[in-house]
């Protein structure tokens, strides 16, 4: 089969195309024949090498790069049950999804309901679940508060904008140009500034009253600390969810008690899905909005097997907007 994989840390000239062996399901893992497979940050900064001591995400070189993706299951291992051999499924947070074929521990597999394309699956789930998690658990925002979401246009910050929206949440989002503050604003953002100190300032005190924002999802990191502590109200809650701007410096306490005794946290998704009764719940929450309407996932691009490098470099040089996706069978979403 084929499959795109790293033999050590560094650019995109590091992606190599290999032809390799089918890999057998072991215990309780099933093998996916891959439609479809969501293009994330995650696998930049695992092509990187931020991952390569993290306890979560850790992998040892050489690896298939992807953790998202979805298609049919080929064949299921011993002990697996409530799943079979063709069966349209997706998943996340398990590597290898950048090839024809993945190995899968069965309890990251969701099913994919009638009517909802693999294409689709495979551009939500990750994001998807990411945003419910945050505006469920981390957040809890209720009818008449604001928040400020920086990457407005950006593909967990558009399902957040939505999710929040729906809620009675009063949105403040960031976006680098007219293209992406029309994105945010399609979602549900009321206000769209640039991520500069006086817009988001300006744009804060116009819809709080000076008083600042309950709640700010920042996806960003270092760029935007500061402005996102000033955005806050007092014991406002920072919610740092990504450093696509580089990693965050040390931070000192004596910052959030001075900005008004702010709470600040840095959670990741595997904790908030640690078992599979939460990933499908979480999951059959999202795939119902997006039948339903009342969810949208912009995908932006979908690339060819051969140009993942072309797909890191959109993600990196952030000229992408919302999802890319990578095509590696998509006979396999032939009836959708």
């Amino acid at each position: 089969m084929r499959a795109i994989q790293i033999e050590e840390y560094g650019g995109i000239n590091v992606l190599k195309r290999r032809d390799v062996a089918v890999p057998v399901p072991g215990k309780d893992e099933v093998l996916v024949k891959l439609a479809y497979a969501g293009i994330n940050f995650m696998d930049v900064y695992t092509r990187l090498g931020n991952y390569a001591r993290s306890g979560h995400y850790q992998a040892t070189l050489p690896l298939t790069l992807g953790m998202e993706g979805a298609g049919r299951i080929k064949a299921c291992g011993p002990g697996v049950i409530g799943f079979k051999p063709g069966d349209r499924v997706a998943y996340c947070l398990a590597n290898g999804s950048y090839a024809d074929y993945a190995i899968v521990p069965a309890w990251k597999i969701v099913k994919v309901p009638d009517g909802l394309s693999l294409k689709l699956a495979a551009a939500s789930l990750f994001q998807g679940l990411t945003a419910h998690y945050l505006v469920h658990d981390v957040a809890n925002l209720k009818s008449g508060d604001s928040c400020l979401v920086h990457a407005g246009a950006g593909g967990i910050g558009q399902i957040v904008i939505q999710l929040v929206s729906r809620q009675g949440v009063h949105v403040i989002a960031t976006a680098s140009s007219p293209e992406k503050a029309d994105i945010a604003r399609q979602c549900g953002a009321e206000r769209v500034c640039a991520y500069d100190p006086e817009s988001v300032t300006s744009a804060v005190k116009a819809m709080t009253a000076g008083r600042g924002v309950d709640v700010v999802f920042d996806s960003v990191g270092a760029a935007t600390f500061q402005i996102s502590m000033h955005a806050l109200k007092k014991a406002g809650l920072l919610i740092a969810y990504g450093a696509n701007s580089g990693p965050f410096s040390s931070i000192d306490p004596m910052e959030l008690a001075n900005n008004g005794s702010l709470f600040f946290t840095r959670p990741r998704l595997a904790d908030y899905v640690p078992d599979a009764a939460s990933i499908r719940r979480r999951a059959d929450n999202i795939f119902a909005g997006l039948m339903d309407g009342r969810l949208n996932v912009h995908i932006d691009k979908v690339f060819d097997f051969e140009a993942v490098a072309a797909a890191h470099g959109e993600l990196e040089e952030r000229r992408s907007i919302g999802k890319s996706v990578l095509c590696i069978n998509a006979g396999e979403d032939c009836d959708y």
